[in-house]
């Protein structure tokens, strides 16, 4: 276990103006934390409403994207929405096929097959489409580095809007339209944006400049599940539309979310951002990872109840596969890193290697050793990679220095954190070297553990009351804002033991002047603490729910000897 960080973050310097406005002072740290520099920015933040939406027009090309596509509808012309095969595409691309059907269009979805045909625009798939009669492809979530293709489709008479949030390459593809809030000199003040999010601003570019009535929250429901699946932040433009949506996963669910939730649901039932990450997100993106995420499209547009239910179940029984694939190559990968020695980054490859879960396996390696991970599916001439990364580099600039270094790539993109590739194998050699020695000169001199951001140091006394139900008004919950944090000191173990198949968790009761505490400590189950111990303790508070039976308890994040040094 690699123990972490503590960052314990600064008071507002204005905290008696917040607690002289009826806050708390553990509740004015934790807003202020989230960006809300004053008392009377409170309400826009627990209650974010559509000013905080930004006008589309301002995102790039977005009125040439609106003009070629009403001239599509007016023609009659063949439009297909191509998206990705994770969730945020796949609810992209329903959002985008279900408005342009309302709006009369001739529109299908595409979502080419991760295995046998990889991610993003292709020359052969884009030949075929034009050979079908399709004279507009849409792209969505994907599109941005597609150069070449791009160029090769315009030779074929073939338009392509592209709609991305991806982090664009030094040539942008010449495209009808480039829609990213991330292009150099976008007026756009909102640039994060999620794929799906981008895809929901044309069609409300759309529809106003066709003088329909505003584009209502219907499609918000989609918005949310991408967004949150994304992990993109949860500030800004995309706290409006995350809170929105999740009330319309709670209200008026789509047959097929339902039909999920009944298989994956806690007790109460509630969809919410942490629902969407670890219950329904894991599920959609099941089935692009072994097979084609078609499933999980037509799960999300069903409106029969019996197709969604069989939709639900094969969904749900592809996770428990991806489930075992996953752990069987984590196992591989972590033996091969050990092998190799401890990299500034970690490459493990293998021809078994799904390429479905290798984005998974590296996010694993990134968890247990804190470097850059990159995770290779090896195929007799070409290398599929997926790498994952950690704040201090930007592996997707990495890639882009490799590539006007030493060149190659096939295809590569993605964001600083996550990205992939396609090269011939023969170059991996190369690819290892270059990417240990770049992150060996720019990781070098720094700590290397990951850190917690402390909202608040705590007493056991302080944290009764409304303190939970305040925390619950900061929801949703995701990047940019996550569940508040907190440090107790001095704090005595009264209880332990560990327990799961493997005791990999701890279950404790901890006491502070005589306030005690249930908790536990998910994977902490190899370092127990002795009993009577004083501990420092970081976590979060939560509500436990068994059996019918609500209680708050503390989820132990990490832990140390009281007195000791901790930077």
């Amino acid at each position: 276990m690699i123990h972490s960080r503590w960052n314990v973050l600064p008071p507002p310097p204005n905290l008696a103006r917040f607690t002289a406005a009826g806050f708390s002072p553990v509740l004015a740290r934790i807003l202020f934390n989230r960006g809300v520099s004053a008392p009377e920015d409170v309400p826009a933040f627990l209650e974010p409403d559509a000013r905080l939406c930004g006008d589309p027009f301002l995102l790039p090309d977005m009125h040439q994207a609106v003009t070629r596509i009403y001239r599509a509808l007016l023609s009659g012309e063949r439009i297909a929405v191509f998206g990705d095969f994770d969730t945020d595409g796949v609810t992209a691309t329903a959002l985008m096929v279900e408005n342009l059907t309302s709006l009369g269009a001739q529109v299908v979805p595409y979502i080419p097959h991760r295995l046998t045909e990889g991610y993003g625009l292709k020359t052969a798939t884009l030949e075929n489409l034009r050979r079908q009669g399709f004279s507009l492809v849409i792209s969505v979530d994907c599109g941005v580095s597609a150069v070449l293709p791009v160029k090769k489709a315009a030779r074929l008479g073939l338009d392509i809007v592209i709609t991305d949030h991806h982090t664009p390459l030094a040539e942008l593809p010449p495209a009808v339209a480039v829609i990213d809030p991330k292009l150099p000199g976008s007026l756009y003040s909102f640039n994060e944006l999620s794929g799906v999010g981008v895809a929901f601003k044309l069609v409300q570019a759309l529809s106003r400049s066709m003088g329909r009535e505003p584009v209502a929250d219907g499609p918000l429901d989609l918005v949310a599940l991408g967004t949150v699946a994304d992990m993109v932040t949860v500030l800004g433009e995309n706290r409006y539309l995350v809170k929105q949506g999740l009330q319309i996963l709670n209200r008026t669910p789509r047959p097929g979310i339902r039909e999920l939730m009944s298989l994956t649901s806690g007790e109460d039932g509630r969809i919410d951002s942490e629902t969407i990450s670890w219950q329904l997100a894991p599920r959609l993106n099941a089935a692009g990872r072994l097979n084609h995420a078609i499933a999980s499209y037509r799960l999300l547009t069903t409106a029969s109840v019996e197709e969604a239910r069989s939709l639900a179940a094969a969904l749900h029984r592809q996770n428990q596969e991806r489930q075992e694939l996953t752990n069987k190559a984590a196992r591989i990968a972590r033996e091969q890193v050990i092998a190799h020695g401890i990299e500034p980054v970690l490459l493990a490859q293998d021809a078994e290697f799904p390429v479905g879960i290798c984005g998974l396996v590296a996010s694993r390696l990134v968890e247990e050793f804190y470097r850059p991970a990159v995770v290779i599916r090896t195929g007799e001439e070409s290398a599929t990679g997926s790498c994952r990364s950690i704040p201090e580099f930007n592996i997707i600039a990495a890639l882009n220095e490799y590539q006007n270094s030493v060149g190659g790539f096939a295809h590569f993109g993605g964001h600083a954190q996550a990205a992939g590739f396609t090269l011939p194998r023969k170059m991996l050699p190369r690819l290892r070297e270059f990417l240990v020695e770049l992150a060996a000169r720019q990781l070098a001199g720094l700590d290397l553990r990951p850190r917690i951001d402390i909202d608040a140091e705590s007493r056991f006394s302080e944290l009764g009351g409304d303190v939970y139900p305040s925390i619950q008004k900061l929801t949703p919950f995701g990047q940019g804002n996550p569940v508040p944090v907190f440090l107790s000191r001095q704090v005595e173990v009264v209880e332990s033991r560990t327990m799961g198949g493997s005791n990999e968790h701890l279950k404790l009761k901890v006491k502070q002047n005589g306030v005690v505490w249930n908790a536990v400590g998910f994977g902490l189950g190899n370092e127990p603490p002795a009993m009577r111990d004083l501990l420092d303790i970081v976590y979060n508070i939560e509500m436990d729910q068994w059996n019918g039976a609500r209680s708050l308890r503390l989820n132990i994040i990490d832990f140390q000897p009281s007195g000791t040094a901790r930077p």
